[in-house]
């Protein structure tokens, strides 16, 4: 949603970012939104199991002018690829894939992520279900687990950016 993609924008600049992975590359919408703000040679890493989407993403991104080099699409399962990037060598983290695997892609996000890097979670709100208690389904408890247990951790300041479908971000301390 283009209040999410700007609220990243806003985050990546403000990081003066160089170094993002993006767990879930979609069409590459929010991908635009990250590079459109990273510096001039920043580069953002992808993970998308569908190929179909990666494909999309980098007509999206050659659309846009984005040179190949500032981009890496990583195709596979991100719980496979995730453990093989390197320890806190990233400015921002955005998990937006399989909601079911949140919890675990939010654990490798802050592993990656340098102190002061921020963590970004979409789709936090869920549809505005996260708020409802009476609301139970499997991918509403999680994503409302995701945000108490960030609420709740030492090594983020957690805030939820009510954009979108819900941002919630953390900084990692």
């Amino acid at each position: 949603m283009p209040g999410a993609g700007a609220v990243l924008a806003v985050l990546a600049a403000t990081l003066g970012a160089r170094s993002v992975v993006e767990i879930g590359t979609g069409a590459g919408v929010s991908g635009l939104y990250l590079l459109r703000a990273m510096a001039d040679d920043g580069v953002l890493t992808s993970i998308d199991l569908e190929v179909e989407h990666q494909r999309a993403a980098r007509e999206a991104f050659t659309e846009e002018g984005v040179r190949p080099t500032r981009t890496r699409l990583i195709g596979g399962r991100a719980l496979e690829v995730l453990p093989r990037l390197t320890d806190g060598a990233y400015d921002l983290v955005l998990v937006d894939a399989d909601k079911e695997s949140t919890p675990d892609y939010v654990e490798q996000a802050l592993r990656l992520l340098r102190p002061g890097g921020v963590l970004a979670v979409d789709n936090a709100l869920w549809h505005d279900r996260v708020a409802d208690p009476a609301r139970r389904d499997a991918t509403t408890t999680t994503m409302r687990d995701v945000g108490r247990n960030l609420a709740k951790d030492e090594r983020v300041l957690p805030a939820m950016v009510p954009s979108g479908d819900g941002l919630l971000v953390g900084v990692r301390r």
